[in-house]
């Protein structure tokens, strides 16, 4: 199973900013182990089409960072699963803990978002994950078991969903889970999919809290982490291909 390396954008980075940064990818990606990684990255709305046309016929995949639960219609604001669909993307994040957290977003919502992006043949990345508090009482299986039986739709597959672990006290503030922390959680996470997917055994998995160049070789050997959905480290090329090139010194 290929890691997937995927690189999400937020919003962040202007116009010229972007085409920069695509180019610096480009140029630098070739070395990297591509046999092993599967690379993504998750530009704002604004750039998805552009970065669809760029990475064509390229190492790197395309996705976008939200969807609505809505196909069409009256729903000012939306973007349609179909319309990220039609641009060329291939993956789309969905219920990350600044959605949840930040926009109120429930596990309901993100399953019906993620049925939507089935229909449209995208692949989506579902987040789950817990706050320091639930993880400081003790809930975070809790919490992350609730969420993946929640938020998965009946149509998820291996081929068709990956799902994301983000620790949310981990995102953006430089804390990150140990191996150790991360594999625990990833186990169980793989136990919880195992009871609502026959194929559990082969969904990827991802890692989503402060991975980078330093600590993303210890995270990645971690049984049942299958790649890394990665913010602040993915804005530099340098240091995103960084951390798919951890890979391939781990291996000496």
């Amino acid at each position: 199973m290929k890691k997937l390396i995927a690189g999400n954008w937020k919003m962040n980075l202007s116009r010229e900013e972007v085409n920069q940064l695509a180019y610096d990818l480009m140029t630098n990606i070739s070395p990297e182990p591509g046999p092993r990684v599967e690379w993504l990255v998750c530009p704002p709305f604004l750039y998805l089409d552009r970065m669809t046309k760029f990475f064509a016929d390229s190492p790197v995949a395309v996705g976008a960072q939200d969807c609505s639960a809505h196909d069409n219609g009256a729903h000012t604001g939306d973007i349609s699963a179909r319309m990220i669909a039609e641009m060329g993307a291939r993956y789309v994040i969905l219920g990350h803990s600044e959605r949840r957290h930040g926009h109120g977003e429930v596990d309901e919502t993100v399953n019906r978002k993620a049925r939507r992006a089935h229909e449209a043949g995208l692949i989506p990345i579902i987040c789950v994950g817990e706050t320091e508090s639930e993880r400081a009482q003790g809930r975070e299986k809790e919490i992350v078991g609730r969420q993946i039986m929640d938020s998965l739709p009946s149509s998820a597959n291996s081929a068709n969903t990956v799902i994301a672990y983000e620790p949310v006290w981990a995102i953006g503030t430089g804390k990150n889970a140990t191996p150790e922390d991360a594999g625990a959680m990833h186990a169980f996470i793989r136990e919880a999919l195992a009871a609502r997917i026959k194929d559990a055994a082969h969904m990827r998995i991802l890692y989503g809290g402060s991975m980078n160049a330093d600590n993303a070789g210890a995270l990645l050997a971690t049984a049942h982490v299958d790649g890394g959905l990665i913010g602040g480290a993915s804005l530099k090329a340098e240091s995103f291909l960084a951390i798919g090139r951890s890979l391939k010194e781990a291996d000496g």
